[in-house]
Parts: structure tokens; C-alpha cells; sequence
């Protein structure tokens, strides 16, 4: 398999530093940077990585240079199922006392209303009293 952006291929890691792996992939040579090993925050590179791990070509260059992705590649190989969803158990979105859609909706719109007189209050009063003489 020649070596394409978007193939998910397996690589050799080589070595390891602080702001990534260069991993061999097809005898050639690519970086995976820290910010693309893993979806949460990585401290230490080395908890992440595994000898053999699943990459995925995400550019080569003009000049040959071969960036890769950890977290891409396994974000691609997770089987999506769809959510379990039990029909009869009740909502506990819709059990709270604070009322039907209409009441929310026009508390809502008073509350937004009485934000709204707040600000345009307050920019009368910065634009009367703003300015002082030079």
C-alpha cells in the first residue's frame, strides 16, 4: 500500500520526545505530533504510545515530510452503535416543576427584556456622563 493522506496504516514507533513520536510507517519516516496522540490532555507522551500502533496519514508535503495521527485513526476504527434508549422509563428532563414550554418560554422573554432595559439604561447613562471637558 503506497502511503496516502487519510489511510490508517501500522507503524513502528522510534523514537519519542517531548512534542511527539516519529513513527515508521512503510519504511518511511512520520511525526506524530502530542496534540494528535490522544483527545485529552497528554503530560507524558510515553503513557499513550504502544510499540506497533494503528496511524493514520494525515499530509505529506512536497518535501516528503509525513504527518500522522494517533487519535484519528482510532476515532475511525470505534464502532459507532446507536444509543440504548428506554421508552418507557420517564423523562426526568420533562418531570421538573418549573412548567410547560409556554410559562419557560415567556419567562424567558421577561427576563430577556428586563437585561435589555438594563443595558440600553446603562448606555444612556455612558453616553450623557461620559464625557468630560479637556
Amino acid at each position: 500500500m503506497t502511503l496516502m493522506a487519510g489511510n490508517i496504516v501500522e507503524g513502528t514507533v522510534i523514537n519519542i520526545t517531548n512534542f511527539g513520536a516519529f513513527i515508521e510507517v512503510e519504511g518511511k519516516t512520520g511525526l506524530v505530533h502530542i496534540s494528535e496522540v490522544a483527545d485529552s490532555y497528554v503530560k507524558d507522551i510515553r503513557e499513550h504510545l504502544s510499540e506497533q500502533d494503528k496511524v493514520k496519514v494525515i499530509s505529506i508535503d512536497d518535501n516528503g515530510k509525513i504527518s500522522l495521527s494517533i487519535k484519528q485513526a482510532n476515532v475511525q476504527r470505534k464502532s459507532v452503535k446507536p444509543a440504548e434508549i428506554d421508552w418507557k422509563a420517564p423523562d426526568k428532563k420533562k418531570t421538573t416543576n418549573s412548567g410547560n414550554f409556554e410559562d419557560i418560554m415567556s419567562k424567558f422573554l421577561k427576563d430577556s427584556e428586563e437585561r435589555m432595559q438594563d443595558v440600553k439604561k446603562h448606555q444612556e447613562f455612558k453616553s450623557k456622563g461620559g464625557k468630560k471637558g479637556c
